[in-house]
């Protein structure tokens, strides 16, 4: 938002001044641009300062987030009631067995032999620590007295903690970690990072008896507190990344004693001379490593997600009652899983469940970025200058200072897209008594855009349909795309423009239903050769007088390479890359302003720090001399020899020309193409090696023809 104007100067700004204001507030994602196609014939009054802090207000509490969406929920749904009747009956025949006479008989035989004193299984068993020690080159690792470990020295930016312990007596079902907090660490931890907070980006375990090691399986994580559900939650400690993601515990879970714990997919019982070994790997972030911890086991089939150990409250009373001979149905639920832990068949059956539970299918999701409210803001080096974190309210400022505030602005919309009368309660929603996440404004917002009656639904379809004109032709009926205002382009065939808005508005808003008329009509179906006479007249094919010819733009000009060659990676979703070598579509390059992707660049990709309603379209010597010397170009073309060289010489030079221009050769070009091949073959020497080579040879100059780079 702009603060070097006055506020008399906001007072007296145009209508025009608005369009690149609005685009600095978030509005150009849905295309609205303050305008419109005639407002050339128009003088509108000023706009009010204030009218922009309270358009403003609706991004308040609006922060760029990264959530999980779920790809596949139909696919997923049906796998899962698959495996829901099928754990089914297994749990079903644990259920039987264990209400069979004989169990309830020797259920009643370990009641009356268990005396006051006896000591059944408490519900977590502490480890002995044997040995612990950092690949941190400062960091120790000293055993405390109640069981924990705790971390001294200066925390290394990486490391890997090794523990190894004691194999208790009994069966093994599940592993804790607890993450204590202690006054040594900032803000008590539990973790050695500067804000207290840590970051188990992997977490192994093994079975350790001589030189024999065998790494145990682990599912069903839970924690007492969890960062987010997705890269920082305690699932992704034992997900197959070891460095970008981990179980973390910020918002909210700093300063507390937190636990987490995880399944086993396997019991592990004790064994002669042998040890638990254990390895959590922080890798996720610059000392993000535990200050305190513990390391505990149980042997319940289903033990308590909880910080500490010993017996529970629910089996102490249980052992009371029944010592007292006062023991209820409720006593004997609490004590049949302690004495059934020591009977084979019961112990089968709840093994059969845990393995049931490993191959509970998981729903396929994907990470994906998003402008909401409610999530945890995405971390990057702006944290903690101010907005959105520290000013939740949006406040008129007197000049643009903001230690000058005049009271909070509330929702409001621009009164010159108004009509008459209505103000911005006539399209505020109210969020559902029962919904915290989002405010509504952004919702708000979107009834006032697409309100073509009363609000700016009459401009915004405008916008619309001006750029998806200007997506099939190269050039909007209003060749300035981004601002239709004053100092805008007026448009060309105004009643187009408003019969094309009108369409959009009666079928609903649906995109499809212009693309279809643009593509159905004659002028997009015109040949783009010239007519020396309509030249004279309109030589910029300003009236759309021929089709225009039209360079690819320079993402889709290497997706064809990649396509035609055979070579492009069609996987969909997931993180970005700054590789120039990645063969995925170009979208999924990152955008890093000092490593920007050369080919990208010099076929005219935009500026990506400011809105850019259209893209130029230069030709300069460095696009040919790309095509000519360009070492990925060379092996896409090498790849696509590769995928042709099994065809007949000119069958391999037609399927060229299908593959990458989408017709076949002419007979001229047929025959001049395949004398090329053999005489270029010749030349290398090796007859099998020098055809392929100049098959490639032929596949790079067909991505140099302008036919192939340019729209006819």
């Amino acid at each position: 938002f702009p603060t070097q104007l006055t506020e008399k100067e906001f007072e007296s700004a145009r209508y025009d001044e608005l369009d690149d204001m609005a685009a600095t507030v978030g509005t150009a994602m849905l295309g609205l641009t303050i305008g419109c196609a005639r407002c050339h014939d128009h003088k509108f009054d000023p706009i009010p300062v204030k009218d922009y802090y309270r358009f403003v207000s609706t991004f308040t509490t609006t922060i760029r987030s990264e959530i999980d969406v779920e790809l596949n929920p139909s696919g997923y749904q049906a796998k899962l009631r698959e495996w829901e009747k099928q754990h089914a009956d297994v749990v079903a025949d644990k259920e039987n067995y264990e209400n069979s006479p004989e169990m309830q008989q020797r259920f009643e035989a370990w009641l009356q032999a268990t005396k006051p004193g006896t000591n059944p299984l408490d519900d977590w068993i502490v480890l002995e620590t044997l040995d612990a020690k950092s690949t941190g080159k400062n960091t120790k690792l000293i055993t405390q007295s109640d069981g924990a470990i705790l971390a001294s020295g200066k925390a290394a930016n990486k490391e890997t903690y090794t523990v190894q312990t004691s194999l208790p007596a009994g069966a093994i079902r599940h592993l804790r970690i607890e993450a204590l907090t202690d006054d040594s660490m900032k803000r008590k931890g539990p973790g050695r990072a500067s804000n207290g907070n840590f970051a188990l980006s992997d977490f192994k375990v093994f079975v350790v008896q001589g030189k024999k090691r065998q790494s145990l399986s682990l599912h069903s994580p839970k924690a007492t507190h969890q960062q987010n559900t997705g890269s920082l939650s305690v699932a992704s400690s034992i997900d197959a990344d070891t460095s970008g993601t981990g179980w973390a515990v910020d918002f909210g879970g700093i300063g507390k004693d937190q636990a987490a714990v995880f399944s086993l997919k396997d019991a592990v019982l004790e064994s002669e001379e042998a040890t638990l070994e254990f390895k959590l790997t922080f890798n996720n972030n610059s000392q993000h490593s535990l200050g305190s911890f513990r390391l505990s086991v149980s042997s319940l089939t289903e033990p308590p997600v909880k910080v500490g150990g010993g017996r529970s409250a629910e089996l102490t009373d249980a052992l009371n009652a029944l010592h007292e001979g006062k023991l209820t149905e409720e006593h004997r639920r609490t004590l049949f899983p302690v004495f059934a832990n020591s009977d084979a068949g019961w112990e089968q059956r709840v093994q059969a469940i845990t393995e049931s539970q490993s191959t509970k299918p998981a729903a396929e999701k994907v990470k994906v970025q998003v402008s909401s409210e409610g999530f945890p803001p995405t971390k990057h080096h702006a944290d903690g200058r101010g907005f959105p974190h520290f000013y939740p309210e949006t406040h008129f400022l007197s000049r643009g200072d903001p230690n000058q505030k005049n009271g909070v602005a509330s929702q409001g919309f621009l009164q010159v897209l108004m009509r008459e009368g209505a103000d911005e309660k006539s399209w505020q929603l109210a969020a559902p008594a029962d919904w915290t996440r989002t405010s509504f404004r952004r919702a708000s917002l979107a009834n006032w855009m697409t309100d073509a009656e009363g609000g700016a639904g009459h401009l915004l379809a405008r916008v619309v349909v001006n750029r998806l004109w200007h997506h099939h032709f190269g050039r909007g009926i209003v060749a300035t795309p981004n601002d239709f205002g004053l100092q805008g382009t007026p448009p060309t065939h105004p009643e187009l423009l408003d019969y094309l808005a009108q369409k959009l508005i009666q079928n609903d808003w649906h995109i499809k239903s212009i693309h279809r008329e643009i593509l159905l009509s004659a002028t997009w179906q015109q040949s783009s050769e010239t007519d020396p006479e309509k030249m004279k007249l309109d030589p910029e094919n300003q009236l759309f007088w021929r089709y225009p010819v039209r360079r690819l733009e320079a993402e889709v000009v290497r997706d064809s390479m990649l396509a035609a060659s055979g070579q492009l990676d069609s996987k969909m979703f997931g993180s970005g890359t700054l590789n120039p070598n990645q063969r995925r579509r170009s979208i999924y390059f990152m955008i890093k302003r000092s490593r920007l992707i050369p080919m990208m660049q010099i076929f005219d990709q935009p500026e990506p720090l400011s809105s850019q309603g259209s893209r130029p379209s230069t030709t300069i010597a460095p696009q040919a001399l790309m095509f000519m010397n360009n070492p990925q170009v060379v092996s896409w073309a090498s790849g696509f020899a590769q995928n042709v060289d099994k065809f007949e010489t000119e069958e391999a030079v037609a399927q060229i020309y299908l593959r990458a221009l989408g017709r076949q050769p002419t007979q001229s070009e047929l025959k001049q193409n395949s004398s090329f091949i053999e005489e270029q073959a010749a030349s290398y020497g090796n007859p099998a090696a020098g055809r392929r080579q100049a098959l490639a040879d032929l596949c790079q100059v067909v991505f140099g023809l302008n036919e192939f780079i340019y729209l006819p």
